[in-house]
């Protein structure tokens, strides 16, 4: 029979369709990247078709030159641009802001054909480094609210690039879907006293059916109200509600997560398009949310493209989800 799961954090219901229930082959198909083999800028030697880079990890060479191992670039289509102040303004029931914030593309590799699911461990670790180095650099802006980190890989996830690369995008309000989280966590924390995430992580480690991988540092699971096939969460098991915060040691933590994870949708799931979004805390918060260093926890969330968002989830904000979490764990392990 069907179930609806009730997200602990945010109170989101969705429908486990166990009578939809699939094996991962009924998931796969032509779904993986397309490399491309015309031009690309973000490949080496074509460093002067982007914006110029704003940070980069090098072997040798000058500044936007070849040489380099992992490059960061402004986007040259920003969502958002740097220059101006933000002025918020009310026109009757509406308002608008100036489009102020930071957009930025991380080009994670020199290579074209290096993707998370091939990159040496010496590589991600550098990707995550890089991460880490452009959230405390953006942070300083004080008019940014939040830093988002986040990847599209495929078309179907929304990647325009086959290039390997994640993007930035530095906004002067909190997002709504982050709000939420944030507002679900306090709510928590006021009636128990603890993180709701250290609780979730404490349930998981206990049940252990939905455990994907576990290191010293991090645990990955499929969540148990999972909104989509083969959804995976990863969590810091040290309690931290900033990204920016993650030690060397839990980097290279991290990136066994990587290793282990993106290999197994590589191979169990046919490559399938995916994104993944790092959520943390908010950079500036301004005296307003004292309890925030103790009732949120920082988390990555990864969402594999494998069915589709129709009319009935737009309707009523419900997912359907065919595959239960407890079977999607074990398909990842096998």
């Amino acid at each position: 029979m069907p179930e609806l799961r009730k997200d602990p954090v945010i109170g989101r219901w969705v429908i486990i369709a166990t009578e939809r229930a699939k094996r991962p082959d009924d998931f796969a198909g032509d779904r993986g990247v397309r490399i491309s083999k015309g031009f690309c800028p973000f490949c080496v030697g074509n460093e002067d078709k982007t914006p110029p880079e704003v940070y980069s990890v090098r072997e040798s060479g000058e500044p936007n030159t070849p040489g380099w191992k992992v490059r960061v670039v402004p986007n040259k289509f920003p969502a958002l641009v740097s220059e101006g102040e933000t002025h918020r303004i009310k026109e009757g029931i509406y308002q608008h802001m100036n489009g102020v914030g930071r957009h930025e593309v991380i080009i994670e590799t020199p290579e074209h054909t290096k993707f998370l699911y091939n990159m040496t461990s010496d590589e991600i670790k550098l990707v995550i480094e890089t991460y880490r180095e452009r959230y405390l650099a953006l942070k300083k802006d004080k008019r940014l609210r939040y830093i988002l980190i986040f990847k599209n890989y495929g078309s179907e996830a929304g990647a325009s690039l086959s290039h390997s690369h994640s993007q930035i995008i530095a906004t002067p309000i909190v997002p709504k879907r982050v709000s939420e989280e944030l507002y679900g966590a306090r709510n928590f924390f006021s009636k128990s006293n603890s993180c709701v995430f250290c609780s979730v992580i404490e349930r998981e480690i206990n049940d252990g059916r939905r455990i994907v991988f576990r290191n010293d540092h991090f645990i990955a699971f499929t969540p148990y109200a999972s909104r989509f096939p083969f959804e995976v969460w990863i969590l810091p098991l040290r309690h931290s509600a900033f990204f920016e915060e993650i030690s060397d040691k839990e980097i290279e933590a991290l990136t066994e997560v990587f290793m282990y994870l993106f290999p197994k949708y590589y191979n169990v799931l046919n490559d399938p398009a995916y994104n993944f979004i790092i959520h943390t805390a908010p950079t500036q918060m301004s005296g307003k949310w004292p309890s925030i260093e103790f009732d949120y926890h920082w988390h990555i969330e990864v969402i594999p493209k494998l069915t589709r968002v129709a009319g009935f989830e737009w309707g009523t904000g419900f997912y359907i989800n065919p595959m239960p979490p407890e079977n999607a764990s074990e398909f990842l392990k096998e």
